[in-house]
């Protein structure tokens, strides 16, 4: 309902600049199809209008329609009337049209019987069925949002925030709070120096990192909690440190009122996307560029144990440790890392144990590492379609060596990306020459034959079936594309096709001893499958009998 009238009758104008027959000439529209008329009297100030739940402030007189003289007003009180709107705390007609109003605007509303007090009224002020005019000023409001969506976490801001951005789900936020239960004055937890903390973690109370992560850079806000969302939410798996240290002095039932203000953020990447490596922005650097795969970067790192001991240091500010990226030559998580870098960039990286090494090898037993890095300059490779015809072959003639060491070094998984990587920079180009196309086709099926066998040290057999059919399109009489299919072939146990590919490279070298040696534990895996099918069947048909 609107605010209690009184029983003196006020003489008010509608507004400071016209008379109410000025009001009279001005356009007036209809808000829903229930009759609601709105005249605006003075334009507002800003695009927004308030939402549903938000806390508004507006000076308003009312009158009976067709009645000079103003039945109540704010203004004489000298106090803007607060309600929130949509929430059912005031006349129907009031809901809908302030709904439509910016802040500094000033309307004109008719509002019918319908929409305010209906055939009851409100005597003795209002009669049964009565039209009602309000003249309503926005004066502000304050933006109320369901953060949970469920009515469970509701905040009003009390302080705009600075710019456009939030924290993301893994930042590492600096907060200052006060926190109390509900209609009581008594604090529960808070903090005027600041406390810092991870958003995937969470402090004190899910409430905490849900209503922050909607907050921008200097926000400040009343946070309303139901006990879902509060430490009724919590158990003692979940709970920590600063949690135990409250959570027994309160029923767990309580709705909890957080004073939250967000003074600042650190920027953290999940950089690999499951959580283990998690890099924090300290410093901002230059413009938008990254280092790509191959790329010459110039870097300060220390590495430290969780407790601190510095574990290596690598270069720096005047001597910084050079290196490519993506070439074996640090952890693949520091490496991956710095590759989300900008120059001039400083971050912490944590890395667990998984990606310590140059693959993915399970450590579970070491403790994570943090890398404090520098990432001074760096020259990115030149992209492939920005090479020319010559450039091109001999980027994949370079790699492809780099692939031989790597493999004669038993480092397959990275041979393998090597010789991947070689076959891009000439498989799709169309502008070569024909000597440089007979160039690029021995590059490619040598590639193509070098991975298939990574693929088959790693036990990836389908994959090495497809490069060596990708090298058969190259050279379809290929004896060690055939040779390599064969083997593949028969250890994903297709015995039909490894038999038709070890016959064709018999064909084509008779001598050949290793293509020998595949022909002959083919044979023996025919065999085994065959008395396997005599005793399956066998034992088949004495069920029957």
């Amino acid at each position: 309902m609107v605010p209690s009238f009184s029983t003196e009758l006020i003489h008010f104008i509608p507004s400071k600049e016209m008379s109410e027959s000025e009001a009279e000439d001005l356009p007036e529209k209809e808000i829903g199809n229930e009759g609601l008329k709105k005249k605006i009297l003075q334009k507002g100030n800003s695009w927004q209008t308030p939402l549903p739940g938000d806390e508004v402030h507006v000076h308003y007189s009312g009158k009976l329609h067709g009645n000079g003289e103003y039945f109540d007003s704010s203004r004489k009180k000298g106090t803007p009337f607060t309600f929130k709107l949509g929430q059912g705390e005031v006349i129907k007609g009031w809901d809908i049209g302030i709904a439509t109003m910016r802040k500094g605007e000033r309307a004109l509303y008719t509002i019918p019987p319908c929409l305010g007090y209906g055939k009851a009224g409100s005597p003795p002020i209002i009669p049964p069925d009565s039209t009602l005019v309000f003249d309503i000023e926005m004066v502000s409001w304050k933006s109320i949002r369901d953060v949970a969506g469920d009515g469970g976490i509701l905040k009003k801001i009390v302080r705009e925030g600075e710019g456009w951005a939030t924290p993301r789900d893994a930042d590492q936020v600096l907060v200052k709070y006060t926190m109390r239960t509900e209609n009581k004055e008594d604090v529960v937890s808070e903090s005027n120096d600041g406390v810092e903390f991870s958003l995937t973690e969470g402090f004190l109370c899910p409430a905490m990192s849900k209503a922050v992560k909607t907050m921008r850079k200097g926000e400040i806000a009343d946070i309303s909690v139901k006990p879902f969302y509060g430490f009724g939410a919590l158990t003692n798996e979940n709970t920590n440190t600063n949690t135990n240290s409250i959570i027994g002095s309160i029923p767990p039932t309580s709705n909890l009122s957080i004073h939250l203000e967000l003074v600042s953020w650190k920027s953290v990447t999940d950089v690999m996307g499951d959580k283990k490596v998690l890099k924090t922005l300290i410093k901002a650097g230059e413009g938008y560029d990254r280092p790509n795969e191959g790329a010459l970067v110039k870097v300060v790192c220390i590495g430290k144990l969780e407790d601190g001991t510095i574990t290596e240091r690598k270069g720096s500010d005047q001597e910084p440790f050079e290196y490519l990226c993506l070439e074996d030559q640090i952890i693949e998580g520091l490496d991956q890392a710095i590759m989300t870098m900008r120059k001039g960039e400083e971050a912490r990286v944590r890395i667990c144990s998984d990606y310590f090494h140059g693959c993915k090898e399970k450590t579970t037993e070491l403790s994570p590492l943090i890398y404090e890095v520098k990432l001074l300059d760096f020259t990115k490779e030149k992209p492939f379609w920005k090479m020319d015809t010559r450039e091109k072959i001999e980027a994949c003639e370079r790699n492809k060596q780099e692939g031989n060491l790597l493999f004669k070094s038993g480092k397959f998984q990275h041979a393998s990306k090597k010789y991947e990587k070689a076959s891009k920079y000439i498989e799709f180009d169309h502008s070569f020459t024909a000597d440089e196309k007979r160039q690029a086709n021995a590059l490619n099926l040598s590639c193509s034959l070098n991975n298939a066998a990574c693929k088959l040290k790693l036990e990836d057999f389908l994959e090495a079936s497809r490069l060596c059919s990708k090298a058969l399109g190259i050279d379809p009489c290929n004896t060690k594309a055939l040779f390599r299919r064969s083997q593949a072939y028969l250890r994903m146990s297709e015995l039909e096709k490894a038999e038709i590919d070890i016959k064709q490279a018999l064909a084509l070298d008779p001598n050949n001893r290793d293509v020998k040696l595949v022909h002959k534990e083919l044979r023996q895996r025919q065999k085994q499958y065959a008395q396997h099918e005599v005793k399956f069947f066998s034992a088949m048909l004495s069920r029957i009998e």
